[in-house]
């Protein structure tokens, strides 16, 4: 009993203004906020490990999160709530509650970035790849968003911790607002790529090393920037043309065509016996399939031409790549005009017959 009333009188002795019962209490509310952090980490960590085959979002999203985390923002957090427990002196609990406040500042800032970061990096991989096998996202568009996201992120951090520290922000609100609109005014057509090349960047339409064709303009896209997008035409030169003025095109992208078509008139001699003509359709859809990555569409009779019979022949090329489906091109033109000869169907060439009457009666 006495030991009892002894261990009840240590507790209500006064130490730096408070009591040892209050400094036990303290070291326990700060000891529970960081067991909770390390508890909460575990927890994550399992639940990883246990949807490692699926995609949780949110999982993934809230662990790199605590992974952010910096560890003074828990040792602050917990003497935060500690502090609410203890009686302490005015100067030293303002002093204390600024450092809690630009603690908290800076974690919710770290904790945006990641975030945004996060989400940046998941719809990359989302995305579709280009044919030269590079993600369509283009870096230098998505460093300038991060760059941007971040700095806003930052600046509302810095007014978050400015108003809770008592600072009068509206003044500085409106500066920042009627600065940011004259700066939007003064560059606009700069804004104007901005924003598109952010658009090429998430909706990805095309990417690098995608053939495209815009307009009257055809060339694989070598680079994306901020402001411009570069092709390198078939001709061999590099165009460089204006974000914004690309998403106003009709932009056309052959390489993301799963085959291309291939379509042509085939003239035949109107000397071939009818036998010869029934053998043309045979004959062409036989030299087509012949060919590895083709499908055969069609051969008709369209037309009864001025000097030969048309006709029209067309079917498709995997789209594998500008060389592959120019070889096949090449094998197929060259397979129907040695089947055809061999065959012994006539092919027909421009003529031009010159009738000329005989002399009129009477004459001479």
């Amino acid at each position: 009993m006495n030991a009892f009333n002894t261990l009840l009188e240590n507790l209500d002795q006064v130490f730096l203004g408070n009591t040892t019962s209050q400094w036990l209490r303290a070291a326990a509310a700060f000891l529970v906020v960081i067991l909770f952090f390390t508890f909460l980490r575990r927890v994550l960590e399992r639940k990883r490990a246990r949807w490692k085959d699926i995609d949780h979002q949110a999982v993934e999203l809230a662990s790199l999160l605590l992974a952010n985390t910096r560890r003074y923002i828990r040792v602050l957090l917990g003497l935060y709530f500690a502090g609410k427990i203890l009686t302490l002196p005015p100067a030293i609990a303002r002093a204390f509650d600024m450092i809690i406040v630009v603690g908290i500042a800076i974690q919710l800032a770290t904790w945006a970035t990641a975030a945004l970061r996060y989400k940046i990096q998941h719809r990359q991989g989302d995305g579709a790849v280009g044919a030269a096998g590079e993600g369509p996202i283009a870096r230098a568009p998505i460093g300038l968003v991060m760059f941007v996201g971040q700095l806003i992120i930052w600046l509302l951090a810095g007014l978050f911790a400015l108003d809770n520290l008592g600072i009068n922000i509206t003044a500085l609100v409106a500066g920042l607002g009627i600065g940011g609109i004259a700066i939007a005014l003064s560059v606009q057509a700069i804004l104007g790529d901005l924003f598109a090349s952010l658009t090429i960047a998430f909706d990805k339409p095309f990417g690098i090393g995608d053939m495209l064709r815009i307009d009257e303009i055809e060339g694989r896209v070598e680079y994306i920037s901020v402001r411009s997008t570069r092709l390198r035409s078939v001709t061999g030169e590099q165009v460089i043309l204006s974000n914004a003025d690309i998403l106003k095109s009709r932009v056309r992208n052959l390489g993301r065509m799963p085959e291309r078509r291939v379509m042509f008139r085939l003239q035949v001699a109107y000397e071939n016996p009818p036998e010869k003509v029934e053998q043309v359709a045979s004959t062409v859809r036989r030299v087509v399939e012949s060919q590895p990555g083709t499908r055969f569409a069609q051969c008709q009779l369209a037309m009864l031409g001025a000097s030969a019979l048309e006709f029209e022949v067309a079917y498709f090329v995997t789209n594998r790549d500008d060389v592959n489906h120019f070889e096949t091109v090449d094998a197929i033109n060259r397979g129907i005009f040695g089947a055809l000869t061999a065959a012994g169907i006539a092919l027909a060439y421009p003529t031009q017959r010159i009738v000329v009457s005989g002399a009129a009666p009477g004459s001479g």
